[in-house]
């Protein structure tokens, strides 16, 4: 009976997860006896309450290829921080010719921000953030430039043990 509630509770977390697809495209190759056509999908997942991941999946099939995109987003799945349902701090990041601009925003603002960053912070949970995309478009570039940047963003609790503080005195407040 036991392993049934431990499987339910697995299933409940599964399907809490947060998908979204990114990008899916239908590539070919010429072969000697014709073009053969294969599937890319880029996919981020989140649990909307701070971690979140994204994942490339080819396959011949596009359902295939979506299913090798989610578990390869699940299982790259990493904790950011945020406060308050927005960022910690401002992100300015550049990454191969895309560059980004992320901005913590007050209660109410929203995700005001495009197609890609978007997803990316419905998936991580943050309710509230100013984004700027700025150079490149490529949809592969700007979700691996964010996700560096969002993994390079100072966490409170580490950044107030390093410096022998507590969290209180850092920010003013409790967290």
């Amino acid at each position: 009976m036991e392993h049934g509630k431990e499987r339910e509770g697995r299933d409940q977390k599964e399907k809490d997860f947060f998908e979204q697809m990114i990008k899916l495209s239908r590539v070919s190759k010429v072969q000697k006896g014709g073009r053969r056509f294969s599937y890319s999908v880029l996919v981020v997942v989140g649990d909307r309450n701070g971690h979140a991941g994204f994942g490339l999946g080819k396959a011949n099939d596009s359902s295939d290829a979506i299913r090798k995109a989610v578990d390869i987003a699940r299982r790259s799945m990493f904790e950011i921080p945020v406060k308050n349902g927005t960022l910690i701090h401002p992100i300015y990041f550049k990454y191969k010719a895309s560059k980004m601009i992320l901005k913590p925003a007050a209660p109410g603002t929203g995700i005001i921000a495009g197609g890609h960053i978007r997803a990316v912070m419905e998936a991580i949970g943050v309710k509230d953030v100013l984004a700027k995309r700025l150079g490149s478009g490529n949809s592969l570039n700007i979700i691996k430039g964010l996700f560096e940047a969002l993994g390079q963003s100072l966490d409170g609790r580490k950044v107030a043990k390093s410096r022998g503080r507590t969290l209180k005195d850092i920010w003013g407040g409790a967290q």
